[in-house]
């Protein structure tokens, strides 16, 4: 729970508690000592101090569903009520009433004009009230009609109030409204991991099933010829590559959770599995999310084009680094024989294009000038 929420709460409590109590008290002894204690007029008296509780009672309720001119009308009511009951019992228990009608208008009345107006109304009508009495039957006790002015001072202590509460409720209601946007962008951030990950593990089962069917083409192909240590050997590297595609994909899912090594270190490491030269120009250096992955899988499936499409020609890996960008380069030379059948998967140059795009990049692929083939990714550093 929020601070605003927990003070907005003990705010509630308070209302649910002190009010009623005040209010009660007030009730009980001012009808005590009125029916105890001498008063002026006491059958009025009597009546109106009836009339009061239960304007009292009424301010107890909440006013939310009431419009605002019969909350007005209940407010001003009070005030008059109050304010002659001051008058004709000033030494009961009466005068808090008069002080609780302009607490009561600046609390529950949304128009701070209303409430002013109301608690001028009720000073002024105690003070007529006091004068009234006080000339009517002179009685040292009586209270001083500028005293009675003071009455409607509490509106201010209700109109903080009401400010106060209306403050908290904003900010609990913001919190909310916050919290509810944190989770719809939690959740949202979850959908699009999960969809970065499938992708990522799709490419890596893409790459490999794709080197595996290449060896068993291979295997197939010894085979038929009666080169059978070779289609063996095929097999075995097929073997190979299905280990190591296992391997992979547990390699991408630790690193697209815990954090993928230096893009370097890891083209580097690729290159030597595959038996192809790396370079690397520039100086390396912190890269965005997601720029690493996209150069890493873009490396796997350029590599496993270029030996599904040119096989035993020569291949080789370069990445760039300059102050804004980050390159990847990889090429092949041209197809010395037949190309190996077409077994999809992996990313594609679509797939690539489709991920430098997003990233704010560019990839592109085309012919060499040496017959060969050249695919190039170019992808800002702090994509």
């Amino acid at each position: 729970m929020t601070g605003s929420a927990t003070v907005l709460r003990r705010e509630r409590i308070a209302d649910r508690l002190i009010r009623p109590v005040l209010i009660t008290a007030a009730i009980g002894v001012t009808g005590v000592r009125i029916f105890t204690h001498e008063v002026h007029f006491r059958p009025w008296t009597t009546a109106l101090f009836f009339v009061v509780a239960l304007f009292a009672v009424v301010s107890l309720m909440p006013w939310n569903r009431i419009p605002a001119r019969t909350q007005t009308t209940l407010a001003s009511g009070y005030a008059v009520s109050a304010a002659v009951l001051l008058a004709l019992a000033p030494q009961t228990f009466a005068p808090m009433f008069a002080y609780l009608a302009a607490a009561v208008a600046g609390i529950k009345l949304a128009s701070r004009t209303a409430a002013i107006w109301i608690a001028v109304l009720d000073a002024v009508c105690c003070a007529v009230a006091v004068a009234v009495v006080g000339a009517v039957t002179p009685a040292a006790d009586d209270w001083p009609w500028w005293l009675a002015l003071s009455v409607g001072l509490p509106v201010l202590l209700g109109i903080a109030r009401r400010d106060r509460r209306n403050a908290l409720f904003n900010a609990e209601r913001a919190a909310s409204e916050a919290r509810r946007a944190a989770a719809s962008e939690s959740r949202e951030a979850a959908l699009l991991e999960r969809t970065r990950i499938a992708r990522e593990l799709h490419d890596v089962l893409g790459h490999s099933l794709t080197g595996i069917a290449l060896q068993l083409d291979m295997a197939d192909a010894l085979g038929t010829k009666g080169r059978d240590a070779e289609a063996g050997e095929a097999v075995r590297r097929a073997r190979s590559l299905a280990v190591d595609g296992i391997g992979r994909m547990r390699q991408a899912v630790h690193e697209l959770r815990e954090g993928a090594l230096p893009l370097e270190d890891t083209l580097a490491a690729l290159c030597a599995g595959e038996l192809v030269p790396f370079e690397v120009e520039g100086s390396a250096g912190p890269l965005g999310g997601g720029v690493a992955h996209t150069l890493v899988r873009a490396a796997q499936e350029a590599l496993t084009n270029a030996a599904k499409h040119a096989p035993g020609t020569g291949r080789a890996v370069k990445l760039v680094f300059s102050s804004e960008t980050v390159t990847l380069v990889v090429t092949n030379g041209p197809a010395g024989r037949r190309a190996a059948p077409d077994t999809g998967g992996g990313m594609g140059l679509v797939g690539m294009r489709e991920r430098a795009t997003a990233l704010g990049g560019s990839a592109q692929a085309g012919p060499a000038p040496d017959g060969g083939w050249t695919v190039e990714i170019r992808l800002p550093r702090m994509g």
